[in-house]
Formats: C-alpha cells, structure tokens, sequence
C-alpha cells in the first residue's frame, strides 16, 4: 500500500493532480517515478519485433515503390516496352501488344491498383509508430522535468540545510564574542 499512497502523493505533489485525473502517459511516468524505474526504451526496436510478414512486405513495396531507382527502371521498362513491341516487332508484323498498347495499360492499372493500397498500409503504419513515438517522448519529457524539478527542490533544501548550518555557526561566533568585548 506504501507504493499507492507514494504514487497519490506524487500525482498531487509533482502534477498537481488527483491520481484520478491522470492521463495514461502521466500515469505511467508516476509509476515509474513510484518504482524507480527508466521511462525510456528504443520504441523502433519494439515496433520492429512486432512487425509482421505482411507489414514488412507493406514497408519494402512503398521503399521500392517511392524511390528514383524504382521510377527509373519503370521509365526504362516502358520505352523498352514500346520500342519492343512498335519497332522491332511491329516492323516483322509479331508485335505481341500493338499500339495503342492495351496490355501495358492492363499491366500498369493492376500494379497500380495493388501498389496504392500496399503504399497506404505502410503510410498508415507509419503513422501509427509516429503516434506511439510522440507519446513515448512526451513520457520521457514529462519524466525529465519532474525530475529536475526535484532535483531543484532537493538542491534548495540543501542550500537552506547548508545557510541555517552558517547561520548558526555566525550567531555562536557572535555570542562567544560579545562577553569578550564587554
């Protein structure tokens, strides 16, 4: 039960709050406060052993999908295709996809038709580990300034411990003193 009344003290004392009105993330920096353990841990390594099959096949195609080499190689890919098909086939009359190049429409509205939704998973993924990410950094924000805030109030009761300590050292100084002056 000590750890409960330590965890409400800390929610009043250090946010000002009633342990009630806590967020998950304060909540959370308070337990840690409360048990004396670390806030923060590598949310991208988390994220990744978590990943599934899928998710990392999301994540390459929008890697591949979204890059200059990618578009490049598509670039060359249709040239060749249409020279392919207009001017070495075409000329022997074996062209196996004339233009206006049907197929190649067919081919591309399919890759396209798979790649955007695949693009979008990982977009969506991603945005999810961003969302996790800024509450993480936020925990570890909030862990930060408390405890410097605590750091300060224990560095100013040791400067008060230290002055009351000099002042008395002054008044006894003072008062041996005083009867060798009368």
């Amino acid at each position: 039960m000590k750890n409960r009344r330590n965890f409400d003290e800390l929610a009043r004392e250090l946010l000002g709050k009633a342990p009630s009105e806590l967020g998950p993330e304060e909540r959370n920096v308070l337990e840690s406060i409360s048990q004396r353990t670390i806030v923060a841990e590598d949310i991208a390594g988390r994220a990744e052993k978590e990943m599934s099959f899928g998710d990392r096949l999301s994540d390459r195609v929008a890697e591949v999908g979204g890059s200059w080499g990618f578009i490049i190689a598509f670039i060359l890919v249709l040239l060749s295709w249409m020279i392919l098909n207009t001017e070495i086939l075409g000329r022997v009359d074996k062209a196996f996809d004339p233009y206006p190049y049907i197929f190649l429409n067919l081919i591309l509205s399919t890759v396209a038709a798979i790649q955007a939704p695949v693009i979008m998973m990982s977009q969506n993924r991603a945005s999810d580990k961003d969302r996790i990410a800024a509450t993480h950094d936020y925990e570890v924000n909030l862990r930060a300034e408390i405890d410097i805030i605590r750091l300060h109030e224990k560095m100013d009761l040791l400067l008060l411990d230290k002055v009351t300590k000099l002042q008395a050292d002054l008044d006894e100084i003072k008062s041996a003193l005083r009867p060798a002056d009368s």
